[in-house]
């Protein structure tokens, strides 16, 4: 690692943790992911020389799998498979609200951005609603001739949007503490946790070498599942461990941003803004369908069915303690269905109708 780059990166993590500081004197919800997620955010798009390390951000999001993973015991992987269903539901209703949400962006800036062909307008409007990673959909906007500036903002901005919205939302109306099982590993143990970072290692490695996505986090997420359906109370992951990777997956998530982001369409960037608010209101509608349905609290359900990342709102579930195996399940099942099927849909809605013209 070049040194000049070293000292951004540490220069940037000494500026998250002062965040991190500022906001547990000001007792927001999330601190160690909201702070430095704001506090890097804002220093980027001001032109500050900012940088993240992608070992620090792939073992934080190896650390947030493994504590997520011990969530799974016989008695909550039994809830879950109990409401396939609901997963089912939820995943429809992302792919059409990603669908939808593209529908609005390309009737809103079509004609406004006469310079982008309409074949490539669609591809970027369709890609950027999608309800998916913004590393997996800027490729596959990619693929597909769109503008992949305009899909990366889109995603990077409503990634902020929501992991910012939802935890203040949750803390002003008090929804926490209502979790459906604690785990059942509470105490460290510096040999079974040493073993449990061995196992969940090599199953990010085992994930990363078949090229699936986020291999650093689904990993060791089906590892310390394994372990925990068989019973095998190895040791719980460290609060400063889980404190110190929601940081280092805020500043990973920060860094995107650049002066030249709001230059970057405007327009864009605030229909997207403006879309995502209204996602989050379709969605609280959704979830408490959903959790009258169920019988499931419809703060889970809102963190299960919200179109924030798998790993922000699995830790936005972890720290108020929402249902953290719901939350999960619902997330992993959803981006493994966008993954598999926005590609395909996008294809089928607009360039089937293409080829059976005459």
């Amino acid at each position: 690692m070049p040194f000049r780059f070293l000292v951004r990166v540490l220069a940037t993590l000494l500026l998250a943790l002062a965040a991190v500081g500022a906001c547990l004197a000001l007792h927001t919800p999330l601190p160690w992911m909201i702070g430095p997620l704001l506090a890097v955010s804002l220093a980027s798009i001001a032109g500050a020389p900012t940088a993240s390390s992608t070992p620090l951000r792939n073992a934080g999001q190896w650390t947030i799998g493994t504590a997520l993973g011990l969530y799974f015991t016989p008695h909550v992987v039994s809830l879950v498979a109990g409401i396939w269903w609901a997963i089912a539901l939820a995943i429809a209703w992302a792919l059409l609200l990603g669908w939808g949400f593209g529908r609005w962006l390309y009737g809103l800036h079509a004609s406004r951005m006469p310079h982008v062909p309409k074949r490539a307008m669609r591809a970027t409007a369709y890609f950027a609603g999608a309800i998916g990673g913004a590393s997996e959909m800027t490729l596959l906007a990619e693929s597909a001739g769109a503008r992949t500036d305009l899909v990366a903002a889109a995603h990077s901005l409503r990634l902020v949007v929501v992991t910012v919205t939802i935890p203040f939302a949750m803390q002003w109306s008090g929804l926490q503490g209502l979790e459906i099982n604690p785990p059942g590993v509470r105490e460290v143990n510096a040999g079974g946790l040493a073993l449990l970072a061995l196992a969940t290692g090599i199953g990010g490695l085992v994930m990363r070498a078949l090229g699936r996505t986020n291999p650093w986090f689904i990993g060791p997420l089906l590892v310390a599942m394994g372990f925990t359906i068989a019973g095998q109370s190895l040791s719980a992951v460290p609060t400063w461990m889980s404190n110190a990777a929601q940081l280092v997956i805020a500043v990973s998530l920060g860094v995107r941003f650049s002066r030249e982001f709001l230059h970057t369409a405007p327009r864009w960037l605030g229909s997207v803004a403006l879309g995502t608010f209204a996602m989050l209101v379709l969605c609280g509608g959704v979830a408490w369908l959903l959790a009258w349905a169920t019988g499931l609290h419809p703060a889970t359900m809102l963190l299960s069915t919200s179109p924030g990342g798998i790993a922000e709102m699995a830790i936005t579930a972890k720290v108020l303690q929402l249902g953290v195996p719901v939350v999960t399940a619902f997330q992993v099942c959803r981006l493994v269905a966008v993954l598999l099927l926005v590609g395909p849909m996008f294809r089928w809605i607009y360039l089937r109708s293409k080829t059976a013209r005459p």
